[in-house]
């Protein structure tokens, strides 16, 4: 499978459900304690080192991108699903929001002082996954942060394994790959929060957030 050929189908899928997703997952964020843990931790980097803009990549409608704003980050949203982007507009018509690929993004190399993806590395095929992050520590400007968040393996001598998303053909990864993946383009961890498979009541996976850094200049 090539960087392009699961976008049509990840597109379709969340085009079709984006209302009923749009409808439960800002509160299932904003309910979750856990998971935005280190989603604050980011915010307050990004403007310790100084400030400057974030791309919410995969920012479906947008509820990541609003608690950013709403802590003085200036964020911006990406996702590929045109209906998920229209959500965001009109949920959030201060905020700029655009329809694209994460793999592919049109903003320049070094240009950002953070990125951030909620579980939106998920619907990418393990094959294509080095790619991706690969893209996303190239906007990064040196200094600059990343937060990856995903459902994660318990298994830490496994790298990837399909699983059953309710929207879209999906992956979890181990951490460890993930993180061996982005060290080999100069970003390194800071910390990394992995929730128990017991906080997670739908199909008991640990869910792993992975706060990192790229190296300065």
């Amino acid at each position: 499978m090539t960087c392009f050929e699961h976008l049509p189908t990840v597109r379709t899928d969340y085009d079709a459900m984006a209302q009923a997703y749009a409808a439960f997952i800002g509160d299932a964020f904003t309910g979750s304690p856990l998971n935005h843990v280190l989603v604050q931790a980011f915010a307050d980097l990004v403007q310790q080192s100084g400030g400057g803009t974030v791309a919410d990549v995969g920012c479906g409608p947008g509820h990541v991108t609003a608690y950013l704003r709403d802590r003085g980050v200036d964020a911006f949203g990406i996702d590929l699903s045109p209906q998920l982007i229209a959500a965001a507009r009109e949920a959030n018509p201060d905020l700029r929001f655009d329809v694209g690929d994460m793999g592919a993004l049109d903003i320049a190399t070094g240009s950002l002082a953070g990125v951030l993806a909620n579980y939106s590395i998920i619907h990418t095929p393990p094959d294509v996954l080095p790619a991706l992050l690969g893209e996303l520590s190239r906007v990064l400007a040196p200094g600059g942060h990343l937060l990856v968040s995903f459902q994660a393996l318990a298994d830490t001598e496994g790298t990837a394994e399909a699983f059953d998303h309710k929207v879209s053909p999906a992956w979890r990864y181990s951490a460890d790959h993930v993180l061996s993946l982005l060290r080999q383009t100069g970003v390194e961890e800071v910390a990394r929060l992995t929730i128990a498979p017991r906080e997670d009541p739908v199909r008991g996976f640990p869910q792993t957030h992975v706060l990192t850094r790229k190296a300065p200049a």
